[in-house]
This record gives C-alpha cells, structure tokens and sequence, in this order.
C-alpha cells in the first residue's frame, strides 16, 4: 500500500491559501486567509494591531450587513444566519487574536476590512455551506466605506458607552467636593500671585464648567459623527449596493449597538473626509485641555506640605522618592498630564490624517481609527483615578489657608472704592514690607474706624463681588 504523502507546508504547520495575486502559506491554525497574511507580512511595524472596538465596529458591520442582504433577498437565509453568528462572535471579542494586522497598513484599511471578511468567512462555513469573504460577507460594501464607518461607530460607542459616563462621574466628584468646601474662603491667584479671595466652592465650580463645556463638545460632536457613509461603496455612488441598503444599515447598526445612528446624505463626503473624527479629536484634545489645567492646579495647591502652598492634602498612594523618605507625591495629577500631553500629540496626527485625502478617499484611515480610540480609552480611565483616587479624598489644610488670607495684601482692592487706588496701594505696600496682615495696616492708614474696615475686608464677603461700601460708608 502507497504511503500518504504530506505537503511541505503541513509539516510546517501551514496551509495553503490564494487570493487574486497567487497562492500564498498562512498558519495551520488561522482563521484568516491569503489577503491578511499578506498584510501581515508586509506590515511588520509597530506590533500594534487595530484597536479592539475598531474590530467590534467591524463585527457589528459585517452582521448588519448579513441581515440587510438577507432582508433584500441578496443572501440565502441560512449563510446570512451564519455570518451574523460569527460576525457577532468577532464583535465580542472572541476571536482578537486572529486580527494581527499593524496599525500602520493601507492608508484605506482595505487589510483589516479583508481580515475581518477572512475570519467570518471562515467562521460561517464551519456552521456548513461555504461562505466567501467577498461575495458574501463583504456583499454591498467596499473598503472605502466599511472602514470610514468603522471609524464612526467605534468612536460614537466608546464616547457613549466609557468616556461621557465618567465625565460625568468626575463632573459629580468635582461638583460634590465644592459644595462641601463652599465656605472656606481662599486666597485667589493669576499669574501665580496672589489676587482676590474666592471660596473652594467657586474654584472647583470652575472646573467643574469647564467639564460641562467639555460635554457639550462631545455630545453636539455626535450628531455629525453619526452620520455613516456605508452604501456608498468605493467612492460614493453605491456602485454594486441596492439603493437602500445605507439607510437599512445605518437603522440594523441603531438597534444592535443601542445608539443611533443615520445614513450619511453625501456618502462622497463620508468616504473622501472625515472631519467629523477631526472635529471628534479636537473635542478629545480641548477635554485634555481642561484636565491638565484641573490637574496643575491640584499639584500647586497640594505643592509642599511646608515649603509649597500646601493648601490642601492629596491622597498619600504610595512613597515618593527612592531616597528620600517620607516623601509622598501628586501621582494621580502628574499621571493625568501625561494623557493630556500623549491626546494632545494625537489630536496632530488625526489632524493630519484627517487633512491627507486626496480625491475620493483619505488615505490614513487606520491611524485616524487608533489614535481616536486611544484618546477615549486613555481619558476614560485617567478621569475615573483622579475622580475616585485624588478629588474625592483630598481634605483642605484650613489653618495654611487661613493665614495665607489674612495676610494678603491684594485685599485693599476693596478698599478703592472709598479710599481710592494709591491710598489703597500704599497700604498694600506696606502690609507686605512689614509682613503685617492688611486690616492692622489699614487701621492706621486709612482713616476709617475698625468697624467699616472689618466690613469691607471681610473675604467671604469679598467672594460675592460688587461694590464695597461696608457698612452704609461712602465711596473714594
């Protein structure tokens, strides 16, 4: 009896793949096929593979897609059956590690597309007839708009599902911690200087606006970002998709991921720009902006204890120093100017992507995808430590505060208005020569009796702004 030969490539745990350019070798045990590993062997750059809700979004394409086709009686029941079963199965995460491909690949992301084709392909035959990655799982779509709404739907999740929750959950810690703190009175500060009084309250009342306004950004971001250029197919006319198969799309992807989303009116616009990720990284860098402001001025106020401003005590996480014991250090805020700096730097590169169509389509889709969901998950977590591990627990050192207030000579400005500016000025002069708290130096400059000057230096008082006359006493 003849001996059963074995191929070459058996042995070697491969097997043989073709695709339109040839036969090529893919390991024994991959679900992807001859077009993904020929990306993977071209692109061996970064050893980054696409994020995991970009290869989400691509699942809950691709099994929307089955639906729709099957819905248009483009696609026998039974595969389309199949390819919704296993699309989904990618969306959950199942099958990660047969998604190797770099980030940095074809500027249309036609290699992830192919290898999110390959795997549910393979994936769908299993359930028993053949399912082919072109003609039945990529039916109706392209690249060039599977990929740009890619981009869309991962992005739109991740803002709704992970990156609005915990802005919110930190807008509440931030809110909570300023009501508490409401009536302690503090010294201001522009330039660093010191400037007029203002409570905890108002300071973190600031930051927490500033985090509305953040919000606001996102969310007004999302009516563009919604927009989806899905049955636009390679350019944008829809060539070789039914005519309803974008708006059909745009509804099956509302109902399986819980968040609207709409067919986009210039499919052409959808695939050749995609300013609405621009404008989406741009919101993204303005949030960055906004927490490195919060966080430097948690370091400064935390800044000490004894040499520093030393108003307010962080949370003590861990040591400080290798060498220098008892040293404890801002950890959370310095972690968080970290991710505002690395978002900020990937805000330049989705700008530049975004900028880098030429014609019908952009050619950096990939990295535009990355950084965009990078940015999300990297500001999702960080908010969520300084909420819960450096905001919520800090405690104020009232007794440094108080004497830093009392002593602060910018409190004459309440003192225009009656005495006048220069008067005013000398005064605050010479508090500060002499080291001396302000109302003992105004007492015996100003002429006015203790009484008026009490009321008119009061610095709780001063928070609420206006025109001090103190006491019913007359204006300067």
């Amino acid at each position: 009896m003849a001996k059963k030969r074995t191929s070459p490539a058996a042995k070697r745990g491969e097997r043989i793949e073709h695709d339109s350019m040839g036969e090529l070798r893919v390991p024994a045990d991959a679900l992807w096929g001859a077009q993904t590993q020929r990306a993977v062997q071209n692109f061996p750059i970064s050893g980054r593979p696409m994020p995991r809700g970009f290869i989400r979004a691509l699942g809950l394409i691709k099994a929307a897609a089955a639906d729709v086709n099957a819905g248009l009686g483009l696609l026998p029941k039974r595969q389309a059956t199949a390819i919704r079963n296993a699309a989904l199965s990618v969306a959950e995460g199942a099958h990660d590690a047969h998604f190797p491909i770099d980030i940095f690949q074809t500027g249309s992301g036609t290699s992830s597309n192919m290898n999110a084709n390959e795997v549910i392909a393979a994936l769908a035959s299993q359930a028993g007839k053949a399912v082919h990655p072109n003609d039945d799982v990529n039916l109706g779509q392209s690249s060039n708009d599977v990929i740009p709404t890619a981009i869309r739907v991962s992005a739109q999740l991740a803002v709704v599902e992970d990156l609005l929750p915990v802005l919110d959950h930190l807008w509440y810690t931030i809110d909570r911690k300023g009501k508490a703190l409401s009536a302690i009175t503090k010294t201001g500060r522009t330039h660093l200087m010191d400037a007029m009084p203002l409570t905890f309250g108002q300071e973190f009342g600031a930051w927490a606006a500033q985090l509305a306004s953040a919000k606001g950004r996102l969310v007004d971001c999302g009516k563009r970002l919604r927009r989806l250029p899905i049955g636009g197919t390679a350019i944008g006319t829809g060539i070789n998709a039914d005519p309803r198969f974008g708006k059909r799309m745009a509804k099956a992807l509302s109902e399986m991921s819980g968040t609207k989303f709409e067919s986009a009116d210039d499919k052409f616009e959808g695939i050749a720009a995609q300013d609405d990720a621009v404008e989406l990284s741009g919101a993204l860098n303005a949030l960055a902006v906004a927490l490195m402001k919060i966080a430097n001025d948690l370091r400064w106020m935390n800044a000490g204890p004894l040499a520093g401003l030393g108003e307010i005590e962080l949370p003590a996480l861990q040591p400080g120093s290798s060498i220098m014991p008892g040293k404890v250090n801002p950890v959370i805020p310095e972690a968080t100017c970290m991710v505002c700096a690395q978002v900020m730097g990937q805000h330049t590169t989705v700008t530049i992507a975004g900028a880098s169509g030429n014609f019908q389509l952009n050619v950096m889709l990939p990295v535009i995808a990355a950084n965009l969901l990078d940015s999300i998950r990297l500001l999702s977590n960080v908010m969520r430590l300084l909420a819960d591990t450096a905001i919520s627990g800090l405690t104020v050192r009232k007794d440094k505060v108080d004497e830093a207030l009392g002593r602060n000579p910018i409190l004459v400005t309440a003192l225009n208005p009656v005495i006048g500016y220069e008067k005013a000025a000398a005064i605050a002069k010479r508090a500060y020569k002499e080291q001396r708290p302000v109302f003992d130096v105004a007492l015996e400059m100003s002429g006015l009796p203790a009484a008026k000057l009490k009321a008119l230096l009061d610095p709780a008082a001063l928070t609420k702004g206006g025109i001090r006359a103190g006491g019913g006493g007359g204006g300067g």
